[in-house]
């Protein structure tokens, strides 16, 4: 059995060397991801990876600015009625898809309705969740047709909701329209390359299990400004190898240097090693429906049990802070939530359950769980683990099928910290635990339709202090994101994760 002293041993023993250096393509952004999209197609894709490589193909009805907040995208402007509950949005006269095909209202509500429909998507209400009958829509009650949105014109389109959505144009960032004309033509087949039609700076020429090229469209409505034509992604799965490959010069831009070796490769990498604050929860999906695990009490004396501490300093070397929250604190627009609360941080339960099922992904999320196995023998608790590819864990998570499940999420350009409370509420991403509180669905309610932002921090604040209250999750650290950034690579802002590629550029030579 694995323990403290056995994992630090093997994480210790990873190869530090570096390769040989390889020729530089010329025009050629080269990427290093963990793993590639599970899906191209927004409608089905559920990996962080799919998320970040959308950013590059895909085009959304609003967008992200360099410093990450809203700017025009399809949308050039956009308005709300005086009660809230419709928005107007006024689309780009030129917008084009990828092959020329001009990008109307209709294939943006098209594509609203397909996002919704359980018969086209893995539909959820996602940012839908405010908008006229899309809760019909997705249970099966009203076609999608029924759904609050409309084309007033080819270049108009309007958004009813049920509540007022202050945040409607921020949500819309990643809300990105599908090609209809492409999909009637090729049905789930309209992803792979010789069909794909995008929107965004690039599109897809070549895919396999390993890797996407990307080439610039020139039909994107900033393609003036994209200056690299080109972008190669590969899947390295393995952090270590990523950073040696980088270090070795066969990469420009890699995500996620080995967690246990953050400060030897700063030292090595200097101004290429890149941190970031970034809205990253690490935390443990309880499954509120198994047994022994359906108490708050039980959640809680497991989490308390947690040595959160040593995570932190031995698998993220002391970059990642240890938490009791979903809401990181240094961002916090409130005073923060006192972690000595008594009503968080009860004493050990005596009925806990005697064993439980952790599952979890290879990598640092591995050596989490094994950590936690550790510190849960030593009040009774006996972890088994089972460790799976991360498509076979999310579906086990969606069946309901798992205990508990090491898990995290990174909301990438979303600054808001707020944003960090949003897929734990009904309708949100990370909402499949098998738990229901009216309360914090109330508070979360509340929250969304304000746009004021000192109302919605005080709401979102008490809906945390609901979700904590239960302990309905068990969060373990906010962490930062880090990415190697190597000397050809221009227009990278310090205090922004290189995630857009478009505004990117390669220096020559």
């Amino acid at each position: 059995m694995l323990n403290r002293r056995t994992l630090l041993a093997a994480t210790a023993a990873t190869s530090l060397a570096a390769c040989a250096r390889h020729d530089t393509p010329a025009g050629l952004l080269r990427v290093a991801i963990e793993t590639l999209p599970d899906s191209l197609d927004p409608a089905l894709g559920e990996f962080a990876s799919a998320a970040l490589v959308y950013k590059q193909i895909h085009a959304g009805l609003t967008d992200y600015a360099a410093d990450g907040s809203v700017a025009p995208g399809i949308a050039t402007g956009w308005r709300v009625a005086a009660d809230g509950l419709s928005w107007v949005f006024t689309l780009r006269d030129d917008a084009r898809w990828s092959d020329g095909h001009p990008l109307t209202a209709e294939d943006v509500v098209w594509s609203a309705q397909r996002l919704v429909d359980p018969q086209a998507s893995f539909a959820n209400l996602g940012d839908f969740f405010a908008v006229a009958n899309a809760r019909a829509v997705l249970a099966g009650e009203l076609p999608p047709e029924a759904m609050g949105f409309a084309a007033l014109d080819e270049h108009t389109v309007e958004v009813r909701l049920d509540t007022p959505l202050g945040l409607l144009p921020t949500l819309m960032r990643e809300f990105y329209p599908f090609p209809r004309h492409v999909i009637e033509a090729h049905g789930r087949d309209w992803i792979r390359p010789e069909n794909i039609v995008t929107a965004g700076a690039y599109t897809v020429t070549a895919a396999s299990q390993m890797s996407l090229d990307l080439a610039k469209n020139s039909h994107y409505a900033g393609a003036a400004d994209v200056t690299i034509e080109r972008i190669r992604i590969d899947a390295v799965r393995d952090a270590g190898t990523r950073t040696r490959m980088f270090r070795a010069g066969e990469y420009d831009l890699v995500e996620n240097p080995p967690g246990n070796q953050l400060g030897f490769w700063r030292e090595r990498l200097g101004a290429q090693f890149r941190s970031f604050d970034a809205p990253i929860l690490r935390y443990l999906k309880v499954n509120h429906a198994r047994a022994g695990l359906d108490t708050p009490a039980a959640r809680r004396a497991l989490s308390v049990a947690i040595d959160r501490g040593f995570i932190a300093t031995n698998f993220f070397d002391s970059t990642a802070r240890a938490t009791h929250h979903i809401i990181p604190q240094a961002d916090a627009q409130l005073d923060p939530i006192d972690l000595h609360d008594s009503s968080l941080r009860p004493t050990i339960d005596p009925d806990l359950p005697a064993r439980v099922e952790i599952r979890t992904v290879p990598g640092v999320s591995e050596q989490i769980a094994i950590a936690i196995a550790d510190d849960w023998r030593r009040v009774g608790v006996e972890a088994e683990l089972l460790v799976s590819y991360p498509t076979d864990l999310y579906q086990a998570v969606d069946s309901g099928g798992f205990d508990i499940a090491v898990a995290s999420f990174n909301r990438g350009l979303k600054s808001d910290p707020f944003f960090m409370l949003d897929p734990f509420a009904p309708g949100g991403f990370a909402a499949n635990f098998n738990w229901d509180n009216p309360d914090f669905a109330a508070e979360m309610a509340l929250a969304r339709r304000e746009s004021d932002p000192v109302v919605r921090a005080i709401a979102y604040r008490e809906a945390e202090r609901i979700l904590l209250a239960d302990q309905a999750v068990i969060p373990l650290l906010h962490e930062r994101a880090h990415w190697l950034v190597s000397e050809r690579i221009t227009g990278t802002r310090s205090d922004i994760q290189p995630m857009l590629w478009r505004g990117l550029g390669l220096a020559s030579g």
